[in-house]
């Protein structure tokens, strides 16, 4: 035990993800306190803005088991007086994502095989899954032109965590934009992110790519470019993890609707050398997005 202790002291970290991801269930107890006292109330309404910080930032505490389901909870019934699917919208909110937490921690108990890289929806697993290297590694390093995915993407490798919308948003982009199997996602998440479990992990992706428990219809597809006009209209968050927009106005890089053709030649400055696209061939409409969807297999 000391020696394993000891090999933990001489591990090289980075001050600067020591400063990001203080450890400790005292800090963890304190960003819970900070949080409920100070910003869970308008939870509901500024949760989904990447560019502000609104959110609570104990999944990582909670990964690791520093901070309990339970203790969250309970802070949040005691500023919430009590109530638990009443009062104040933001803290219901909240603990509505609490109980996803929770609820996903019983799937992994309950059908087991979800450990084992299979789909909840047997079914889904005949469908026809790309298995393109070179798009899942532009995906992998926010390359892929679309700047609000690779904005996300580079926020998760730079910082080891990712807005909660950010990762629907990409999980969307990866599974039904590009139609790579969402496993491949999957794994790249939990080898990236510091607040990285297991039942969270898979149960989000699953949701997205719409082969889970209780997951968004097949046809439902996050578009990136309403996404960056919803939420983040400014282009702040962009800017911050995508510098070479960073001088453009928003309206330039969020309202363009980009295509792999052009993306492909200049990423994220594709709108100045844009690319003649070509009429796609009849019988290619399984092209778009929302008709590759549709192939899915239905019960």
């Amino acid at each position: 035990m000391n020696s394993d202790l000891q090999a933990l002291d001489n591990l090289d970290v980075d001050n600067s993800w020591l400063e990001r991801w203080p450890a400790g269930e005292q800090l963890a107890q304190q960003q819970l306190q900070r949080f409920v006292h100070e910003a869970i109330r308008d939870y509901k309404q500024t949760r989904d803005f990447p560019a502000q910080d609104n959110t609570s930032r104990l999944s990582a505490y909670q990964a690791v088991g520093a901070l309990s389901t339970m203790q969250c909870l309970r802070a949040a019934l005691a500023e919430n007086n009590g109530e638990l699917d009443s009062g104040n919208e933001g803290i219901v909110t909240w603990i509505n994502e609490l109980i996803w937490r929770d609820f996903y921690r019983h799937l992994l108990v309950a059908y087991p095989d979800l450990c084992k890289h299979k789909a909840f929806k047997s079914d889904t697993d005949r469908l026809p899954w790309k298995h393109d290297e070179d798009k899942f590694q532009r995906w992998c390093e926010g390359n892929t032109g679309y700047p609000i995915v690779d904005a996300a993407m580079r926020q998760m490798n730079q910082t080891g965590w990712m807005h909660n919308r950010l990762r629907m948003i990409v999980a969307m982009f990866l599974t039904k934009h590009l139609f790579i199997d969402w496993r491949w996602g999957e794994r790249y998440f939990m080898q990236k992110l510091v607040d990285g479990d297991l039942a969270s992990n898979n149960g989000g992706w699953q949701w997205s790519a719409s082969t889970g428990c209780d997951a968004v219809p097949y046809f439902r597809i996050f578009n990136p470019v309403t996404q960056s006009e919803r939420f983040d209209p400014k282009g702040d968050f962009i800017r911050n993890y995508v510098p070479e927009i960073a001088k453009f106005d928003a309206k330039k890089f969020i309202c363009r609707r980009p295509t792999w053709q052009n993306v492909l030649v200049t990423p994220h400055l594709w709108w100045i050398t844009p690319v003649p696209l070509r009429k796609p061939k009849p019988g290619l409409r399984n092209s778009t997005p929302r008709n590759r969807s549709n192939a899915c297999p239905r019960r």
